[in-house]
């Protein structure tokens, strides 16, 4: 096969080989970082493409820039293309990322100083929150709720109190962390009795919702937000979606020209990609297996004495608490990684150690099911883990089992891989 970054090379040898480095490293390792996926050849041919040449100020029909001939077409493409898949009304595909997104929607619908409510981060939530190191928590009067304290499921009877006492102007209902469904439709009661506007940052459950597997927030939030990567299999961007046309126009003005500047038309070129993949019948069934494999993953790792946080997932992702295992979770991502197995070491709820070094990991599955696996490829990535882990202090050992892996995930074409 002939290189695919051949041009690289001749250029820069350095980023050549650490590219290809990196290409292999994600061809060999089983990726349970939740977060992250494999974009389609087609996604990232995209976001490779000439269009990254283009500046396009402004929006489809009202740029500052001549030669917007085709790029209007293309944000047009996918303006409704996200519209038509996540059943919204409208929809701004400019956002660079998610956090942008959720900083344009502070922007259009509140103004600083007035109180937020969202899932404070060490259960789960997001910086973007209402954190205080973030912005969010920083310009903004945040009231962050958690999760049960026996049950780690959020409590609703708690979020209504907390929203007749502060009587928010937002509600954001999402997270990075949380592995179960979310209530978007008491959440969504919950706003109206407080008169505020329901935010459903679906960052992480993108593709889910797309693909069915997981309760869609609209009608139930006013605003959606999320990021175009993770299960959608985007490239690195986000977007602002809504069902209310009197927040169309203020979210357009916050994304430009209040936050950005000229939007990335490579990135939202390989969106418009990424969302007629997602329109496709085989991505309900990509959606289901996420689903179904983390649910058979936490199944075989429960079985093997791992306590997972709220017993188990109802979405991608699974948090555990590894210190049971007399590890804490640095060290034990430290250890998988060695072991060609890659997650985050990541807080639990009412965790007593620092964030650098918490007591928890955090994995998912979607990677893994891009690559094809199903739920009887599950007993084997957990028995992978629990021998890393067991072998965490033997360097010599967690090399063979990233050998053993490497074998494994060769039966499992990565997408978009070209290298090997």
């Amino acid at each position: 096969m002939s290189d695919p970054y051949a041009s690289i090379q001749t250029v820069d040898p350095e980023i050549h080989e650490l590219v290809h480095a990196e290409e292999k490293r994600q061809a060999d390792s089983i990726r349970l970082i939740p977060s992250e996926n494999y974009a389609s050849t087609a996604v990232m041919e995209a976001t490779g493409s000439m269009l990254t040449n283009k500046y396009s100020e402004g929006y489809a029909g009202r740029r500052y820039y001549e030669g917007q001939d085709y790029i209007d077409k293309i944000e047009t493409l996918a303006i409704e293309r996200a519209k038509a898949l996540f059943g919204a009304n409208f929809a701004n595909v400019q956002p660079y990322s998610g956090s942008p997104a959720n900083q344009a929607v502070y922007v259009a619908l509140a103004e600083p100083g007035d109180t937020v409510m969202g899932l404070s981060l060490p259960f789960g939530g997001h910086l973007t929150h209402g954190w205080n190191v973030n912005f969010s928590g920083k310009f903004y009067n945040a009231t962050q709720y958690e999760v049960h304290p026996e049950t780690h499921i959020i409590d609703m009877d708690q979020v209504r109190e907390m929203a007749l006492e502060v009587r928010p102007k937002l509600i954001f209902a999402g997270g990075t962390a949380y592995p179960r469904a979310w209530d978007f439709e008491t959440f969504g009661a919950i706003a109206r009795e407080v008169d505020a506007i329901l935010v459903a940052d679906i960052a992480h459950i993108a593709g889910l919702v797309a693909g069915g597997a997981h309760p869609n927030p609209l009608p139930h939030a006013q605003v959606v937000s999320s990021t175009t990567h993770k299960t959608l299999r985007g490239p690195r961007g986000g977007m602002v979606l809504s069902q209310e046309g009197d927040h169309a126009k203020a979210i357009n003005r916050a994304v430009f020209p209040c936050l950005q500047g000229g939007p990335h038309n490579h990135t939202t070129a390989a969106l418009a990609v990424a969302l007629k993949e997602a329109a496709a019948p085989d991505f309900k069934d990509y959606a289901a297996q996420v689903v179904k494999n983390a649910r058979a993953l936490a199944t075989e790792l429960a079985e093997r004495n791992f306590r997972l946080i709220s017993g188990g997932t109802d979405n991608h992702l699974i948090l555990i608490d590894v210190t049971p295992r007399g590890i804490n979770g640095k060290p034990a991502a430290q250890a998988l990684h060695l072991a060609n197995i890659e997650c985050n070491y990541n807080a639990i709820p009412f965790d007593t150690r620092k964030p650098f070094d918490p007591s928890g990991i955090r994995i998912g599955t979607p990677s893994i099911t891009s690559r094809g696996m199903k739920e009887s490829d599950m007993r084997q990535v957990a028995a992978f883990m629990d021998r890393a882990l067991l072998a965490a202090e033997d360097a010599e050992q967690l090399a063979a089992i990233g050998n053993e892996v490497a074998e494994f995930c060769s039966a499992f074409p990565a997408p978009g891989v070209r290298i090997r």
